[in-house]
């Protein structure tokens, strides 16, 4: 079995990120406009190559105040203008340091409405593909974002989620809910070896939904996000699971006691 482990990283800024990155395999790199900034992104970058880490774009709506989780409606312009800046910022911070850009993945209100709304979906699709088609597209599994990648001719990634709550329509639980982010590594590490080998998660409501996932991610401002990386690696690892970047050769990657640098963290 092979799977992705992916984490959204540049938004905190410290040290953060250099605990988490030896137990990942792709980094979502904060594009500098819900968060982050340059000296941010160039750092975790450059963390990411030192760990042989994939490093996608992470890109987000002009919404620090709010972390860019507030829903907003903006034009089909006004949506390229946001992805194009926030891709082009990234690619370039990327061919900088010798690192290819493999993969987008939207942030927060954006990625959630993606997932449902056919006509965003489609605008985001068509943008990535505009600006570079070989990107692989990280969308919620089962979702239009995933459709709407398929439809224009984007690689796609399916995502489920280690660290969340999820609605019995296979939804993400609202973060507002009580519940909604697994504060319990060893949780996120059950849901981890039932989303991958068992193909599906219980709801908080006690039902079952069917997820296929390509990727799976755990949130790196959860505040337990090292000790909950850390258990969903070991958990996988432990099952025999093959932790690489999505699309990448069939092989398996370093563990977490041969990363660069694991023994700093």
């Amino acid at each position: 079995m092979n799977i992705d482990l992916n984490c959204d990283m540049g938004e905190l800024g410290g040290d953060i990120d250099a605990t988490l990155m030896p137990y990942i395999t792709s980094a979502n790199v904060a594009c500098g406009v819900h968060a982050g900034d340059s000296g941010t992104m160039a750092r975790t970058i450059a963390l990411a190559k030192a760990h042989g880490v994939a490093v996608g774009a992470h890109p987000g709506y002009d919404d620090r105040a709010n972390f860019g989780r507030r829903e907003m409606q903006l034009t089909p312009d006004a949506m390229a203008n946001l992805l194009l800046y926030q891709l082009g910022a990234i690619r370039a911070m990327c061919e900088a340091q010798g690192v290819a850009l493999t993969h987008v993945k939207p942030h927060g209100a954006m990625y959630n409405q993606a997932a449902r709304d056919e006509a965003l979906a489609a605008t985001i699709a068509h943008i990535i593909r505009r600006f570079d088609s070989r990107l692989v597209l990280f969308g919620l599994a089962g979702s239009a974002m995933l459709a709407a990648g398929q439809a224009a001719g984007l690689q796609v990634a399916s995502e489920a989620f280690a660290d969340r709550a999820y609605e019995a329509d296979g939804s993400l639980q609202p973060r507002t809910m009580p519940g909604a982010i697994h504060s319990d590594p060893q949780i996120a590490a059950r849901q981890a070896l039932q989303i991958v080998y068992d193909r599906y998660i219980i709801a908080h409501d006690g039902s079952r939904v069917a997820v296929q996932a390509d990727t799976l991610c755990v949130h790196g401002d959860n505040p337990n996000a090292a000790a909950a990386l850390a258990a969903v690696r070991a958990a996988l690892e432990a099952a025999g699971t093959h932790l690489q970047p999505f699309g990448m050769p069939t092989t398996p990657i370093r563990s977490v006691s041969q990363s660069p640098g694991a023994d700093a963290t």
